[in-house]
């Protein structure tokens, strides 16, 4: 009896240092995902990805960088061009007073123009999305759009046509400061070129008074020779000249985002009108093949009456 105590305690000590290791050491249980539920979650991302109009949000993106070049470029432009008539061609404040009132009111409009398109732009994207999935359902017959949804897809179709044609002028009158900036880097590129035989360079002016820019009594009005050179040297006109190009291009790249906004929504309403006609005609067809088959069943009804 006293031999099997110290076995019997060894045993208790091995079945104790064994809890311990399997308290101190657990094999962490990973998720095992079955094919199902991958199968399900790739069809949901097709299916969240298919409701995307990407149109429209290419649209959008394009909209949205030519808005921000356009009133971005085009506000520290104005300040530098106000800045190079105020040191060098109108030195007078009461000379370009109305100049600058009418650059003021630009730099306003800047700020209006690119909050509206900012919410325009947005609710344009939104409304391609509600299209999107309503174009989807309507083919699937699990929905029918409203007149009233129709006719907020033709109102914006109206609206971006307006706006298009707006920012298409816009779009040339942007052109405008870039053609004088660019004559008169040519003319200062011409002084500096050296094949160029200018015997007086003095005789060589840029007068911006002639554009209207400012009146005619206002001094000096014009610059010539080393001085014109001085000023094409200038941070204010190489910053204006260049900023200008870039409002230039950013307007023409918010024509395009207009025009492209314009077929997406005529796109979509023709879309949403055929679906409509379809149904439409689906209904009545339906109708027909039922009016149909209840007056085949009536006369099979009179024609077994009558034989029995």
């Amino acid at each position: 009896m006293d031999g099997t105590k110290p076995a019997m305690d060894s045993n208790a000590e091995e079945t104790q240092d064994e809890g311990q290791e399997s308290k101190a050491w657990k094999p962490q249980k990973f998720p095992i995902y079955s094919e199902e539920t991958l199968t399900g979650c790739f069809e949901c991302c097709i299916k969240c990805l298919g409701g995307v109009p990407y149109a429209s949000l290419v649209a959008t993106i394009l909209c949205f960088s030519g808005v921000a070049l356009f009133c971005g470029c085009g506000h520290v432009a104005l300040t530098g061009t106000l800045t190079m008539l105020e040191n060098h061609f109108s030195r007078i404040t009461s000379d370009h007073a109305n100049l600058t009132m009418v650059i003021q009111i630009f730099q306003y409009i800047i700020y209006g123009i690119a909050s509206f398109f900012f919410v325009y732009a947005i609710i344009l994207l939104g409304e391609g999305f509600y299209t999107t999935s309503a174009i989807k359902k309507e083919l699937q017959s699990d929905f029918k759009t409203t007149v009233c949804g129709r006719c907020i897809t033709a109102f914006f179709m109206f609206l971006t046509y307006i706006l298009a044609l707006a920012f298409l002028a816009i779009f040339g009158f942007t052109a405008i400061p870039v053609f004088l900036f660019f004559n008169m880097w040519n003319t200062c590129a011409a002084m500096r070129s050296p094949d160029s035989n200018i015997t007086s360079p003095d005789s060589i002016c840029v007068d911006v008074r002639q554009y209207g820019i400012i009146p005619w009594n206002a001094t000096p009005g014009k610059a010539c020779g080393a001085t014109l050179g001085d000023i094409c040297n200038t941070s204010e006109f190489y910053l204006s000249y260049h900023l200008y190009i870039v409002a230039f291009a950013g307007a023409g790249a918010t024509v395009i985002a207009l025009l492209h906004y314009l077929m997406i929504l005529s796109a979509n309403w023709a879309y949403l009108k055929n679906v409509v006609s379809t149904h439409d005609y689906q209904d009545i067809k339906t109708k027909d093949d039922q009016d149909l088959e209840a007056e085949a069943r009536s006369k099979e009804g009179q024609n077994s009456s009558s034989y029995s």
